[in-house]
């Protein structure tokens, strides 16, 4: 039999993995600056540098950990395996190279947009129009590239860890393109086309399945690819891997509306949110136990090699995370969990244990591999793996303590049926553990740089394989399966009947779910009373969202004792029909402003907090924000605005754009003197700070409601 002649190119895996690393330090770096603004917010440092401010930084650094670190970490590894698994070089460097420059393009321009203050607000997703079609078309092209390459194969059978590379792409794009769809009012500036209970529909359930099929699925499959072989043992079960995959991507898609418990959502759609989280259990500790029975009389070199000590402690963590995701789906847990810190420890138990260690071991097992040498120092690695392991405990507990904590503080009532503790009682409470928290991001970001220090010095010791020989024979024409292979087998040979396959199973889920919240209208019941927002308030809540508000107040008060006590009436579905986009949150480290309008009606109130919160309540961990006491109202964009909203059905009357501005500085006046003749300041009424206090007096007033 002839073999084909062919060379691996190692330069694309190279440069991710560089911009992996880089990108990885940088991230986490400005998650440890945005856990002490939380402790100490003098750090926010507004006065001087209002685009660091917490709100605004803490987006740029989810986003840099997810779309930077994770994805340059997946294109790394799908660059690296792909080629060896299917015996030929990928399909084109030149698409490879475009696709390496326009993703770290992307990177930059996402930093750039976020902290300048160009935010769709929708977590996860805050990416603004332009971004998002640039997104688009480089997941196309590495789509194309991927594709080509499985096609012009030389192995007939795909393995495991490309079956979801497969699925995680075509399902990444889906979510992708249908969270996406917004109306744009400027280069910078959109609505989501959702609203409302629609719009949290759709956010959450490409939120959650972001988490699943950005930082889940491809990440298993590299666990499927780099840990056998870092093992030198081949994968426990091959039937097991079948189960896995098929199981995972069906359940996973349906889970989004487990975090909207509680919530406006339809009950239905929080019912199957919760029972199919519940059964992800099963295949997700399938895949668990599927890499670690890999181990399988390996334990030894365990003890010995780091990689294998990074791979075990991922793993692992994948395995706590998918239990613990379905636990907080339950109604009972997730009534203590939800806007609470306990989903903040859980998020991070995935991102540093799972996500982060499965990348320093791959990196660790690949980086001497690129540079034909042996890792520079074993001892450095294994005082890595120790020092990460202790940082992910420093940060996970304190959040635990403090989610059960500020939980029971939240629900006591004095015998008298009064509150027991106000909002800023209990954030002074768990600030110790957000400090604590803070010292375990930064020892998990010290591991970083030693492990950065010693690939650098593998690197230096060895020389950089460019091009790495091969060979293999060519595909055969013809080809019989043997009589006792499986049905999947026969999937396997088909990649583009894999694709639709992964494409109708993970479509299922959502159709099911978002067509009837669309097209069902006693999902929706609508508020007669509920009005759109006039153009100042619609400008002061695009301020609140440019400026990150969303990241520590909710907007969604559930159907509690002590919430309804301490905010006001709960929440109604009808109240958010013209929310573009909706602002539940998703985390309270400030308190639900749903009722703030009812709550604070006081305008001087609001201009003391804004411009220091501690005079309004002492003990405040929130910045201050006093640039938009010098800021100009963009009256340039209301009419743009006003034409946006009502084209998405928002009921402002036609041409009512030329009155718009009329209106606006009418309101702002109105304002202005409130504070002139009440609190004797002179502020100009054409100030940020005016639109920003209409919107929060608004909060919560549509429904006539008295105060409690």
């Amino acid at each position: 039999m002839s073999l084909d002649k062919f060379y691996y190119d190692n330069k694309l895996p190279k440069f991710f993995a560089i911009a992996c690393i880089f990108w990885g330090a940088v991230g986490m770096l400005l998650g440890v600056i945005a856990a002490f603004q939380l402790a100490f917010p003098v750090l926010n440092f507004s006065e001087y540098f209002p685009h660091l401010a917490f709100g605004r930084l803490r987006p740029v650094h989810t986003n840099a950990v997810i779309f930077a670190f994770v994805g340059n970490g997946i294109f790394t590894g799908v660059y690296y395996a792909i080629p060896r698994l299917l015996k030929t070089p990928m399909w084109s460097k030149k698409l490879g190279n475009i696709h390496f420059w326009g993703w770290q393009f992307i990177i930059v321009c996402a930093a750039v947009s976020l902290l300048m203050g160009f935010t769709t607000g929708k977590e996860y997703a805050e990416l603004e129009w332009p971004i998002d079609i640039l997104i688009t078309l480089i997941w196309v092209v590495f789509g194309i590239n991927m594709f080509a390459t499985i096609i012009t194969r030389r192995e007939r059978h795909l393995y495991v860890a490309i079956w979801f590379f497969i699925a995680s792409w075509v399902t990444v794009a889906m979510l992708h393109i249908v969270n996406s769809f917004e109306i744009p009012v400027s280069f910078m500036k959109s609505y989501s086309w959702y609203a409302g209970v629609q719009d949290a529909l759709v956010q959450w359930w490409y939120g959650h399945n972001a988490v699943a099929f950005f930082l889940t699925t491809p990440y298993l499959g590299l666990m499927y690819y780099f840990l056998p072989k870092a093992a030198n043992r081949p994968v426990y079960s091959y039937r097991l891997s079948i189960v896995h995959f098929w199981s995972l991507i069906f359940l996973y898609i349906w889970a989004g509306p487990h975090h909207l418990l509680y919530t406006a959502l339809p009950d239905w759609a929080q019912s199957l949110g919760t029972a199919f989280s519940i059964m992800l259990i099963l295949p997700s500790w399938g895949g668990m136990l599927n890499g670690l029975f890999t181990l399988r009389g390996a334990w030894d070199k365990v003890r010995e090699d780091p990689v294998l000590k990074f791979f075990v402690v991922a793993v692992t963590c994948y395995g706590m995370s998918t239990f613990e995701g379905p636990m907080l789906s339950l109604k009972n847990v997730n009534a203590i969990s939800h806007y609470s810190d306990w989903t903040v420890a859980h998020v991070h138990i995935g991102a540093l244990g799972w996500n982060g260690f499965l990348t320093f071991g791959m990196m660790y097992w690949l980086i001497p591999k690129l540079f034909k040498t042996k890792l520079y120092s074993v001892k450095l690695a294994a005082t890595h793996f120790w020092i990460g392991t202790l940082g992910i405990l420093l940060y996970a507990i304190p959040m635990y303590w403090s989610a059960f904590r500020s939980y029971f503080m939240m629900k006591a009532f004095t015998p008298e049926g009064q509150l027991q503790y106000t909002f800023i009682d209990i954030v002074q409470t768990v600030t110790p553990f957000y400090i604590i928290r803070a010292v375990g991001g930064t020892i998990f970001l010290i591991g970083v740089f030693i492990m950065i220090y010693n690939l650098i010095k593998t690197a230096k010791q060895g020389s950089f394989l460019a091009t790495e020989e091969a060979e293999a024979p060519a595909l055969e024409k013809e080809y019989r399966a043997p009589s006792n292979s499986i049905w999947h087998s026969f999937i396997e040979r088909k990649p583009i009947l894999l694709l639709v396959l992964s494409l109708v199973v993970v479509g299922i889920g959502g159709v099911i779910e978002l067509v009837p919240t669309f097209l069902v209208k006693e999902n929706i019941p609508t508020i007669a009373s509920v009005k759109p927002y006039t153009p100042l308030e619609l400008q002061g809540r695009d301020i609140y969202i440019r400026e990150g508000c969303y990241n520590c107040h909710s907007q969604m008060i559930r159907p509690f004792r002590y919430e309804v006590k301490r905010y006001g009436e709960y929440s109604k579905a009808g109240e958010f029909v013209y929310d573009h986009p909706f602002q539940w949150g998703s985390k309270r480290t400030g308190p639900d402003l749903a009722r703030e309008g009812i709550n604070q009606p006081s305008v001087a109130w609001h201009f003391d907090h804004m411009m220091e919160p501690t005079l309004t309540s002492p003990g405040s961990v929130m910045p201050s924000y006093p640039s938009l006491y010098e800021n100009d109202i963009d009256v340039a964009s209301t009419n743009s605005k006003i034409h946006a909203m009502r084209k998405m059905g928002v009921p402002y009357p036609d041409g009512y754009e030329a009155e718009a501005n009329n209106d606006l500085m009418k309101q702002a006046e109105t304002i202005a003197n409130e504070l002139r003749t009440g609190k004797k300041v002179k502020i100009a009424s054409n100030k940020e700070i005016i639109a920003m206090i209409a919107y929060l007096k608004r909060l919560g007033t549509d429904i006539n409601l008295e105060k409690k």
